[in-house]
């Protein structure tokens, strides 16, 4: 049972940590500084109930990075989120397909980056840093002290995460 209940509150988390950069996304957006979309996730409705407004679905491809958009100025920007409430994060939790969207995205001239939580702190990380966080930290996996020139701000109902680049 205690495993069930971790789950249920890392899923929680996660969704308020990701409903925070959807609001920080607005934020930005009605500043004219960015306008990033969140992914929607493929998938397909197999079978609904309106009696207990409840669905079965399934994926229909594996999942992309979480935002895209584009920066003030024209640059284009995609990233990754991901939430912990361990003590540290694994470079594992990006799938592979996330690991190889970035990479393109990187090579061909956009910003990519890993916006992560550790608990109640927040980090956004070039994807650079977080592909060789085991040459340049000699780990597979980040703590909160090693990286604290990439945390971000958080303000009222909102994560930050632009503040350091624009």
């Amino acid at each position: 049972m205690n495993n069930v209940y971790k789950g249920m509150v890392n899923n929680a988390q996660g969704r308020l940590f990701e409903e925070r950069i959807i609001a920080a996304c607005e934020y930005y957006r009605i500043r004219k500084k960015a306008v990033i979309h969140k992914t929607p996730e493929p998938f397909l409705c197999l079978k609904k109930s309106n009696t207990t407004k409840t669905f079965t679905g399934r994926f229909t491809a594996k999942a992309q990075p979480d935002f895209c958009g584009t920066l003030f100025g024209g640059k284009s920007i995609v990233f990754e989120c991901k939430y912990t409430t361990a003590d540290r994060i694994r470079k594992t939790v990006l799938t592979p397909t996330q690991m190889e969207v970035l990479r393109q995205s990187e090579d061909i001239g956009a910003q990519a980056y890993v916006c992560f939580g550790i608990q109640d702190k927040t980090f956004f990380m070039p994807f650079k840093i977080w592909d060789n966080m085991e040459k340049i930290f000699g780990y597979k996996y980040l703590m909160p002290s090693w990286i604290k020139e990439y945390e971000v701000r958080q303000d009222l109902n909102c994560t930050l995460f632009l503040d350091k680049k624009i």
